[in-house]
């Protein structure tokens, strides 16, 4: 019984890694025969390659990518696209990512319309979908004008290009800043009974929103309008953010009036948030506090995200005051925790160099029973060991501790709280601190590790000393 139970428990253990061997053999097996066949028809490969009818995965293309990468960019390309127009594979981000990489690409982007030149030399039977194969690895790797020479190509074929192909070449386009290009595309397509969709619209008002061509952007709106495509939340955050960045306070409230009227395009959390945002940036913080009032008068509840943005904004202003009254009315609200929201006041006060309030603020949320949150508790104790109060900071540790809130504090606080008390000669604090380390296998830093094992030399522990060393 004995032996039959280890016989099985054996084949269990091996059964795995058989089944594992034998699909990389598979895989190899498969990729050879797919290589071979390229190798061997280098004219019109695309032919030899059906005749295999293989079931492909990332891992099969990937090895067949290798092997054609040191000399054979070409056709190793020609088998990317094939794969990609296969019905049982579709290429992830990563496998174009992969091919850029192997055949260099980007390096090389000659090797594109080699392909498409190859294409028409050898009356390749092509389609759509190989173009937009071609197009889809145009985009992964920033060749614009590649990209641009790919599309009218496709006409040569016979191949009459979709809203798909213009909005690969489109997006590309206005991520480069070319958007006079871009709006000639746009154009065109109505020349061929073409209707630009909501993709084309948010890629080229993006693209106007980056250079600060705001009216450009805003008679993009018009033209959605008018064309009877109802602009989304992603079309009016963009214009939104544009207007921070480059307009006035008065078009954001108008276009935020124009999306408070309803239908599918009312604000969200996130487009108030990114106004705010925006707003406290450029040093309005007061028009970011009205903003956040019409965001509650709509009934849209604050985030952390936007608490923090505000708060922040306020006590860059050094409006203090209004800060706390803020945080009261959004306790009040309950859609941010106390706890959280004086979490953010305090890493706002620290990063806006008032350690001394901030330290007030963040002793009152303890004595409230509240638990402040990692970066605040970090931060705080940085803050005091960087004002040679190692002791303090040690002793703020511990009344961290005891309410349970260290479990996420950041590993390189304790390195430098350890380093802190060593320096200072409190040496019974620093052997507390390292045994509370090693219950919870917090490990040091690397940069600190020499010149601290150094320190505990001098501990009369000397197994604590040998548990750190090792």
């Amino acid at each position: 019984m004995v032996l039959f139970l280890f016989s099985r428990s054996l084949s269990l253990s091996i059964s795995p890694r058989i089944s594992k061997i034998y699909n990389l053999r598979l895989h190899s097996s498969l990729a050879d025969k797919l290589y071979s066949h390229l190798h061997n028809n280098p004219k019109n490969p695309e032919r030899a390659l059906s005749l295999v009818k293989p079931k492909l995965d990332a891992s099969c293309i990937n090895e067949v990518l290798q092997r054609c990468s040191q000399n054979e960019s070409q056709l190793g390309l020609r088998f990317f696209v094939w794969a990609g127009c296969q019905s049982n594979n579709r290429h992830s981000p990563y496998m174009y990512d992969r091919v850029c990489q192997l055949l260099k690409v980007r390096e090389n982007p000659q090797v594109v319309l080699d392909v498409i030149e190859a294409y028409k030399a050898e009356k390749c039977a092509v389609n759509v979908k190989m173009f937009k194969v071609v197009l889809h690895l145009c985009r992964e790797a920033k060749l614009v004008n590649e990209a641009l020479s790919v599309l009218k190509k496709m006409s040569v074929f016979g191949i009459r290009a979709d809203t798909n192909a213009y909005n690969l070449v489109i997006s590309l386009l206005c991520e480069n800043g070319d958007l006079v290009m871009a709006d000639k595309l746009m154009g065109e397509m109505g020349l061929i009974d073409l209707y630009p969709d909501m993709i084309t619209y948010v890629s080229m008002i993006k693209g106007f929103v980056r250079i600060g061509k705001l009216a450009e952007a805003t008679r993009l709106l018009k033209v959605m309008k008018r064309t009877g495509s109802a602009p989304n939340v992603v079309v009016y955050s963009t214009l939104l953010d544009g207007v921070c960045k480059h307009g006035s306070v008065e078009q954001a409230l108008e276009l935020l009036s124009e999306m408070e009227k309803g239908g599918d395009c009312s604000p969200n959390v996130i487009t108030y948030t990114s106004l705010i945002q925006g707003l406290c940036e450029k040093g309005k913080t007061v028009d970011a506090v009205f903003i956040f009032d019409k965001m509650e008068d709509s009934g849209v509840s604050p985030n952390r995200v936007t608490v923090s943005t505000l708060i922040n904004g306020l006590c860059a202003d050094n409006l203090l005051e209004e800060a706390y009254k803020l945080i009261d009315r959004i306790i009040v609200g309950e859609s941010v925790s106390f706890g959280e929201c004086y979490s953010s006041l305090v890493v706002c006060l620290l990063r806006t160099k008032k350690p001394e309030e901030a330290e007030k603020v963040f002793r009152s949320l303890l004595a409230s029973g509240a638990k402040p949150d990692s970066l605040a508790s970090s931060l705080m104790i940085r803050e005091l060991c960087s004002k040679t109060r190692v002791l303090d900071g040690f002793h703020l540790y511990g009344e961290i501790e005891k309410i349970g809130c260290l479990v996420t504090l950041d590993s390189d606080i304790y390195s430098i709280l350890l380093l802190g008390l060593c320096h200072q000669g409190y040496l019974v604090e620093a052997a507390k601190l390292a045994r509370s380390m090693l219950g919870k296998k917090v490990r040091l830093q690397p940069t600190y590790v020499d010149e601290i094992i150094e320190h505990m030399k001098k501990f009369e522990d000397k197994e604590l000393v040998g548990q750190f060393g090792l």
